[in-house]
């Protein structure tokens, strides 16, 4: 992932002034973060990745989230970790560099012009990836003026894995 263009900063859920988690994506997925509650060990927490619905918690109580993703993901390569404070969930996405403006469906929408710079960067991202594959082009100096293609059709289409 070093050689994609890194989101600059990730986004953040608020639920009133408390910060629910941060998230950010690439073409391929997206990660969420979420800030454990401290003197909890870290077998008793959990995370259920279905197709369209996230549930994060401590065993025994309410799930923290439970709810719909705003897109659809690949159940068999995504998956969670533990590192220091923080729950690590990777989205795999199913369709490989639609821009999410939310993990959540319904919560916590980018504004339209913070969407408009991730699906920017996204296709930046893009870019790099036909850089790799047609040594030829080179992309390095791309800037948008107006609208941005949509990094899923753009000159052709993504390829699949």
């Amino acid at each position: 992932m070093s050689e994609k263009l890194a989101p600059e900063k990730r986004h953040s859920f608020f639920h009133g002034s408390q910060k629910v988690f941060e998230w950010d994506q690439t073409l391929d997925e997206v990660n969420v973060y979420i800030t454990l509650p401290p003197n909890v060990p870290s077998k008793l927490f959990y995370c259920k990745i279905q197709s369209k619905h996230v549930e994060v918690g401590i065993k025994g109580n309410p799930p923290y989230l439970n709810h719909d993703l705003s897109c659809p993901v690949k159940t068999d390569s995504s998956f969670w970790t533990l590192e220091d404070d923080t729950m690590h969930i990777t989205l795999q996405k199913r369709e490989k560099g639609q821009t999410w403006s939310s993990p959540i469906g319904g919560q916590g929408q980018l504004d339209p012009y913070a969407a408009d710079l991730e699906q920017k960067r996204l296709m930046l991202q893009r870019f790099q990836e036909e850089t790799r594959l047609n040594p030829g082009f080179d992309f390095s100096q791309a800037q948008f003026s107006g609208g941005c293609p949509d990094p899923r059709t753009f000159m052709g289409g993504i390829k699949s894995d």
